[in-house]
């Protein structure tokens, strides 16, 4: 373990506040990445740990931060006044200012339950479980059933006689069958495009780049002049 020296400097311009809400959380910031190893990290939880007993001790080295949480709210704020600012020396090294501030006040982790119900993020209800991916385990008692084949029952015969009478039976040119009697008896209905012609329904062979054989088939039709008044 490296020879790590740590000292507390106390200024008249870190004086604390008047009204102060108590609080059992602190956070040590501005601390190096290079420092989140073992024997820092270890010297460090040592050293506050001098000022009361540390309930949850957690390094952050993405955020540059540790939080450490202490049972009681004068231990933490006698900590606080004492270790702002703090002096980390290692050696053939600068020596590096740690600033301390206070937190929001954290729940105590007692030994016994230490992952309380009521200090962690609950899941959604089973009614959203839909909404995690991938989705959670099934609730406690859930048994999986055999499910049924698809619906073999074929439509109503009223219904089947609708969608006959809807469907396209026949096509011949620019007629259609909408409705045909049956054996011949009865009512058929039929719709009849007038504007086909047998020229529109031969295919033309286009090339990209070319106008359109519609276009060149399409005239357009000359604008009258308007009156013009004689003099």
């Amino acid at each position: 373990m490296p020879d790590i020296s740590i000292l507390t400097q106390r200024a008249n311009s870190f004086a604390s506040p008047k009204s102060i809400e108590p609080t059992n959380s602190l956070v040590i910031t501005q601390v190096p990445r290079t420092f989140f190893q073992p024997s820092i990290i270890n010297a460090l939880r040592d050293h506050f740990a001098t000022y009361g007993e540390i309930n949850q001790w957690v390094p952050i080295a993405s955020f540059s931060r540790i939080i450490l949480v202490y049972y009681s709210e004068e231990t933490a704020e006698l900590a606080k006044n004492a270790c702002d600012p703090l002096i980390l020396t290692l050696p053939h090294r600068i020596p590096t200012i740690l600033r301390v501030y206070r937190s929001e006040p954290n729940p105590i982790f007692s030994p016994s339950s230490p992952t309380a119900d009521e200090n962690l993020l609950r899941p959604p209800p089973i009614e959203k479980n839909f909404l995690i991916s991938p989705p959670g385990s099934p609730p406690i008692g859930w048994e999986q059933i055999r499910e049924e084949p698809p619906n073999a029952t074929p439509l109503a015969d009223d219904l089947i006689a609708a969608l006959r009478k809807l469907k396209l039976q026949e096509r011949r040119s620019s007629r259609e069958v909408l409705l045909e009697p049956e054996d011949g008896v009865g009512v058929g209905v039929y719709v009849e495009d007038c504007d086909m012609n047998d020229d529109d329904t031969e295919e033309v062979d286009w090339e990209y780049g070319c106008p359109s054989p519609a276009r060149l088939r399409w005239k357009p039709v000359a604008t009258a002049m308007p009156p013009v008044p004689v003099r």
